[in-house]
């Protein structure tokens, strides 16, 4: 047996997994080289998905941009509505009102909880946890159906405008979230009684896709890959933007940095964006939401159809864009998955001569061979998701 071992001709496997894998979303390929089910080496392709987001944005007027941005990371579309918005405003040097801001965050929130929840759901059925992708799908949609309320919208949005937002809340809100929250704490706790003790998702999660911290920030990872292990680095609390520093919350982190701890900060956060929109709803002061520019923000059509002065400026920021200073800027928030950034240049026309997108997931997919390496052609699956890769984001 001996000479029949070392006679034989063994080499690696080369794998194709993806893009038409269910688990890699059409959008992504995995290159493996297999020794069994071992996993030698891996060679992540992204681009299976590419429509030219940047450019789509630079042939267009600074406020035809927000339903480009819709489609980044289109689980919590309001998000990326609000980096962009904001980028512009400080080009501009504009400040929203008050209660503008307010609702830019609760808005903010609920489409946070609504990647969170779609990310874990569809983590655990993609593990075979289906009973657990049913309840959190269940919860997306019952806050999908309050940002409904608020613009009509539940993917793609398309609500925050230059220099405000497309319209206030709904008399009723605070009720519908106390109503939707309580529904969606009780789907949670079941969750958590699913999930977070089961022996078959422990042993599929803990020690799976381990990164150190040390390598986590050389690779760029930001957000709840970052935190899980152990760094704690919000946007939201290194460089508060809005309100966020005048609410109590934390920054849930891990200790291991695998695709457990992953999971561990995700469903935090989940409670903390609740304590947030809760809190926000309870201090929101009365005012308005729009700033008055309608150079900026385009007026109201009972104005437009009654001044003249009114109706110059709508055609011309419609016609021609409206004219930020010349300059660049880089503005970022924290994304459902890190930090999202917009570069702009402007000339001073009515279109951005540079519109760069900074997609937190590009950054932490390409650190996926590192996380998988010696892993076995399973463990690829959970660590996928937990990156929680999105193909509209990352769109290189």
């Amino acid at each position: 047996m001996t000479d029949l071992k070392e006679g034989l001709h063994t080499e690696h496997m080369v794998l194709n997994m993806g893009p038409s894998h269910p688990a890699t979303h059409g959008t992504v390929k995995f290159l493996l080289t297999l020794d069994g089910e071992t996993i030698v080496n891996c060679d992540v392709e992204i681009g299976y998905l590419h429509r030219g987001f940047e450019k789509m944005c630079e042939n267009g007027t600074w406020c035809q941009v927000f339903p480009y941005t819709d489609r980044l990371n289109y689980n919590s579309a309001i998000i990326n509505n609000v980096a962009y918005a904001m980028a512009v405003e400080k080009l501009l040097g504009i400040d929203v009102p008050e209660r503008c801001k307010y609702i830019r965050v609760i808005t903010s929130e609920l489409a946070r909880l609504a990647d969170h929840f779609t990310n874990i759901g569809a983590a655990a059925a993609e593990l075979g946890a289906l009973t657990v992708f049913f309840y959190f799908i269940e919860a997306r949609e019952l806050i999908w159906d309050l940002l409904e309320s608020v613009c009509g919208a539940r993917l793609t949005s398309n609500y925050i405008r230059i220099g405000g937002i497309y319209r206030d809340l709904p008399p009723n809100f605070k009720e519908m979230v106390k109503v939707v929250f309580t529904k969606s704490r009780n789907l949670y706790k079941d969750v958590d009684k699913l999930l977070t003790k089961n022996r078959i998702f422990l042993d599929r999660m803990r020690d799976v896709g381990v990164i150190s911290a040390e390598e986590a920030i050389a690779y760029g990872f930001t957000g709840p890959c970052l935190r899980a292990c152990g760094v704690a680095y919000d946007v939201r609390k290194a460089n508060p933007y809005l309100i966020y520093d005048q609410l109590d919350w934390m920054v849930p982190v891990g200790e291991k940095g695998d695709n457990f701890d992953r999971y561990l900060v995700r469903m935090e956060e989940i409670i903390q964006s609740m304590r947030i929109v809760e809190q926000a709803l309870k201090r929101i002061p009365d005012g308005p939401i729009n700033i008055d520019d309608p150079r900026v923000r385009l007026p109201s059509k009972d104005y437009v159809y009654t001044r003249m002065e009114e109706l110059i400026d709508h055609f011309k920021v419609v016609t021609e864009g409206i004219k930020p200073p010349k300059g660049e800027v880089y503005f970022a928030v924290e994304g459902a998955n890190g930090e999202l950034g917009f570069y702009l240049v402007s000339d001073g026309g009515g279109k951005p001569v540079k519109c760069r997108v900074r997609p937190p997931c590009f950054a932490i997919t390409q650190a996926m061979p590192r996380m998988v390496k010696g892993a076995m052609i399973a463990d690829i699956i959970p660590t996928f998701d937990m990156i929680n890769l999105i193909g509209g984001e990352i769109d290189r």
